[in-house]
């Protein structure tokens, strides 16, 4: 019997979990899987701080498409196929258990990202699919019924499928061996990020965090709640990271140059807190403010603000004045920053853009162009917040396009 043959570009979550599930679906394909790096699996292995940030205990899909800026119409359909629910019994039945964090996050119960790169290795191993690192593909052509894949070393490789798994792109002209398909590319933009705030006092900070700050960007609807950590270039923390995905392309358009108001007190509004100011005066009154803080901030943070607000932390709360006492109120409920810049978070380097989503199938991750030519992962234009929903797209998509090309293979 002549087999069929499937090759997956990358070496990522998503080619990976596409390699596997089709080499096990269908033992009678071929499959053979190329990395350009000599690095497998390398998000995998720094994500979450080396702990492997494998999903997100969302389990319903409604709520689990609002956290993809972009795609969120597209994965409905997918996610009904595989979600986090079949991400999560997909590892147990390979022995590796999830456990899930305060705020939502899952990890591997051994908060070690190697458990998951070994069980993904384990199964390459078990299915006998081919893994050829350091072989970076350059261009994708379609002849009859096969595919002809040629590397930067001017090798042909034949195959009947292909599922691109290769990542998002910094850059629009790295796609172009893509669009030689055929397929249109959503140019790309950072899309995790955190915000500069360059010769800014508030860096003296750094290593402080709030547990649960408001941050608005001036001028336009754009509003996240989280955790907010202070930096030595400027803010960062769950809030400013998921600030820059939905924010990607419109913080691009303005060059990374815009104002943001922080509430530090979270769900209390500057109404809310004038509300309940006198309260505050007349049980603390004979207390010095630099000693007593009512609103469970950092000492440090609460004694800058205070500073900020040209109040000396020895006054008594009773003998505030009350130009003071306005501005203390309007600096803990929007306090005016100027961002200059973005750093990107750590190693997770995420993209939004990439293949068209209208060129896609989203049931079964095929080209609508090209037949048997699927994609999974970043590599269309789908991004999500931080906390483990990129990973997540990445098993859907890469299970998706394994189950349909291992039903299509069948001889």
């Amino acid at each position: 019997m002549i087999k069929k043959k499937l090759i997956v570009i990358g070496g990522g979550a998503a080619g990976f979990f596409c390699a596997v599930n089709a080499a096990r679906l269908n033992p009678n394909l071929k499959v053979i899987l190329l990395e350009k790096s000599n690095k497998l699996l390398s998000k995998v292995k720094v994500s979450g701080g080396g702990r492997c940030n494998t999903t997100h205990a969302c389990f319903e899909i409604p709520s689990l498409v609002k956290k993809y800026p972009r795609g969120a119409q597209f994965l409905k359909k997918s996610f009904y196929q595989f979600n986090t629910n079949d991400t999560i019994k997909w590892f147990a039945e390979r022995g590796v258990d999830l456990h899930e964090e305060s705020d939502g996050r899952m990890f591997p119960i051994t908060n070690n990202s190697q458990t998951i790169i070994d069980c993904l290795l384990k199964e390459t191993d078990k299915y006998g699919v081919e893994i050829i690192v350091q072989l970076e593909v350059k261009k994708i052509e379609k002849k009859l019924d096969q595919f002809i894949v040629t590397t930067a070393d001017t090798k042909e490789l034949n195959t009947d499928f292909l599922c691109i798994a290769s990542g998002g792109y910094p850059k629009s002209e790295m796609f172009q061996w893509l669009k030689a398909t055929g397929h249109s590319i959503q140019d790309p933009v950072p899309s995790l990020f955190t915000f500069n705030i360059p010769n800014h006092p508030i860096k003296e900070l750094m290593g402080l965090s709030v547990s649960n700050a408001i941050v608005k960007i001036t001028g336009t609807k754009l509003k996240e709640q989280g955790p907010l950590l202070i930096t030595h270039w400027g803010l960062s923390g769950p809030v400013v990271l998921k600030l820059s995905a939905w924010g990607a392309r419109d913080l691009a358009a303005m060059k990374y140059e815009f104002d943001i108001l922080v509430n530090w007190l979270g769900d209390t509004n500057e109404a809310d807190l004038r509300n309940e100011w006198n309260g505050y005066r007349e049980q603390y009154s004979a207390q010095k403010i630099g000693n007593k803080n009512p609103f469970e901030l950092p000492n440090r943070l609460w004694n800058f603000i205070l500073l900020q607000s040209d109040i000396n932390i020895e006054t008594r709360w009773a003998e505030l004045k009350s130009k003071e006492q306005n501005k203390l109120i309007q600096l803990l409920t929007s306090f005016p920053f100027s961002v200059k810049g973005k750093t990107t978070f750590k190693e997770e380097f995420v993209t939004c853009g990439g293949i068209q989503l209208n060129e896609i199938n989203p049931q079964t991750m095929e080209s609508k162009i090209v037949p048997n030519l699927y994609f999974a992962g970043e590599v269309m234009d789908i991004d999500g917040v931080t906390g483990g929903f990129n990973f997540q797209h990445a098993w859907t998509s890469g299970w998706i396009a394994a189950t349909t090309i291992a039903q299509q293979s069948v001889v």
